[in-house]
């Protein structure tokens, strides 16, 4: 959120849901974007540098939920910006603004009791990551712990286009469902249609995109009807891979 600017990320978010995106994950920028590859990161500098803070992407939660009232919108945040808040405040203003779930990257399964606490408390789904090394033991606290998705990684590493998504995931997805975990959504290099068609051919129930979103910001920030006409394309693209 906030990149290249507040209002323009409004426009571009409104663009994702006009085209066909399913629901929103969104990040709140952060100086330290330990889970994020460049792309990420460079989005995270462009909008600190628009003086996008927490408060302003509350507003722009609000204004989207409103337009938007059905559309499932998920935050991905870095611990330290909920802390700032205090855990309690953050995800009693997440409710507040019709945000439907949140995901720390950087909090493991065993360290998010009171997280999950916070989030449970305000109707908001704790959403866990589950990586494509992890053991037999995480994956139950993943399933255990996690509402409304659970994150399956497609590799390990940072997020990015710069390497590609590895598939099959049947093994991690198998154990996933053994354990009634919610549905899973793969992410990290997912680019392509075919790759969103591959993820659902291994049993997904859909799949993020984030850096390819943020590289076609990237290439038109001082262009930003070109920009959006290609985020239009380039959803409508990846829409039309989950057509079974």
């Amino acid at each position: 959120m906030g990149d290249p600017s507040p209002e323009l990320s409004l426009q571009i978010m409104e663009t994702l849901i006009e085209s066909g995106a399913d629901a929103l994950e969104l990040g709140m920028p952060f100086s330290d974007p330990q889970a994020d590859g460049p792309t990420i990161q460079g989005a995270n500098i462009r909008a600190l540098d628009a003086k996008t803070t927490p408060t302003i992407c509350f507003d722009m939660l609000a204004k989207i939920r409103e337009k938007y009232p059905e559309t499932p919108v998920g935050l991905l945040m870095y611990a330290n910006l909920v802390y700032s808040k205090g855990v309690d405040a953050f995800y009693k203003q997440c409710a507040d603004v019709g945000v439907d779930s949140v995901l720390i990257a950087d909090v493991p399964t065993n360290e998010s009791k009171e997280f999950v606490e916070a989030a449970h408390k305000h109707g908001v789904h704790p959403i866990f990551i589950a990586p494509p090394t992890a053991s037999e033991e995480t994956i139950e606290q993943v399933a255990k712990l996690g509402g409304g998705y659970t994150y399956l990684l497609s590799r390990a590493g940072v997020t990015g286009t710069e390497t590609k998504a590895n598939m099959p995931m049947n093994t991690q997805l198998e154990k996933l469902n053994k354990f009634d975990a919610p549905p899973s959504l793969l992410g990290f290099g997912i680019s392509e249609p075919e790759q969103v068609k591959q993820a659902l051919d291994a049993g997904a129930a859909g799949a993020i995109s984030g850096s390819a979103v943020v590289k076609i910001i990237e290439k038109n920030v001082d262009a930003p009807e070109t920009m959006l006409n290609e985020l239009s394309q380039f959803v409508k693209s990846m829409k039309a891979a989950t057509q079974r």
